[in-house]
């Protein structure tokens, strides 16, 4: 009567732990070396199984699923890597595109120049009846204030035009910026943006970075609100 078990020797070439074997189990860990393995296990199976007792058929599709799902996720992964690179290299291409260019991006400081202020901004989580601005120098001095009026939710861009509260010119350097908003009385939350423009790219393993000068740094390319 033939047998419906397999020799411990296919066993051992089916799992890779024959001296045979044991130089190529870095290729095994492949779906298709794993395929090729099921198959010849299979294959022996069959031969071997006593006809009065076959094997399960709902075990033989069972493991069929098995490796078909292991095949299926190598491919997905290999899918995904492809998706990455591709998303990897549109972003660089963004970035190039932003030399050059002024950008708002989260920070608190307007810069003075020749009368000149460089724009600010806010970005709020929703809409405002209510957003005010202040204005102060390297000591904290609040040099001017006013009012926004009420703002949509989003990202919004301003210039203030470089005078104090008395109406006087101020002077060049470098000043705060602090944007409160509200509705129906009640804080919201705002994140106040300066201005910058983007003198390079710069690579990193979490994406192009934009050089936006020795004072700011380098910030992601998601920092960026709004491009001027």
């Amino acid at each position: 009567m033939i047998n419906n078990t397999i020799d411990s020797s296919v066993i051992s070439k089916m799992n890779g732990t024959s001296s045979s074997s044991s130089s190529s189990s870095s290729t095994q860990s492949t779906a298709e070396a794993l395929q090729s393995n099921f198959m010849t296990l299979l294959t022996t199976q069959l031969q071997n199984q006593d006809p009065l007792q076959p094997m399960d058929n709902s075990q033989m599709v069972t493991q069929l699923a098995q490796i078909n799902t292991v095949s299926g996720i190598q491919s997905l992964n290999a899918t995904l890597q492809g998706i990455t690179g591709q998303i990897s290299q549109s972003e660089a291409l963004q970035a190039a595109t932003l030399v050059g260019k002024g950008v708002l991006v989260p920070g608190d400081q307007i810069k003075v120049g020749s009368g000149v202020a460089t724009p600010f901004g806010v970005e709020l989580t929703s809409a405002a009846d209510s957003v005010s601005v202040s204005i102060a120098d390297s000591s904290g001095t609040v040099v001017r204030q006013y009012d926004l009026g009420a703002l949509d939710a989003g990202v919004h861009s301003f210039s203030w035009d470089a005078t104090q509260t008395d109406g006087s010119q101020a002077p060049d350097g470098a000043y705060t910026v602090t944007i409160k908003a509200s509705s129906k009385g009640q804080a919201l939350t705002s994140t106040t943006l300066d201005y910058a423009q983007v003198s390079g790219v710069t690579r990193s393993d979490k994406g192009p970075l934009l050089n936006l000068g020795a004072v700011q740094g380098t910030v992601a390319l998601s920092d960026v609100r709004q491009v001027l």
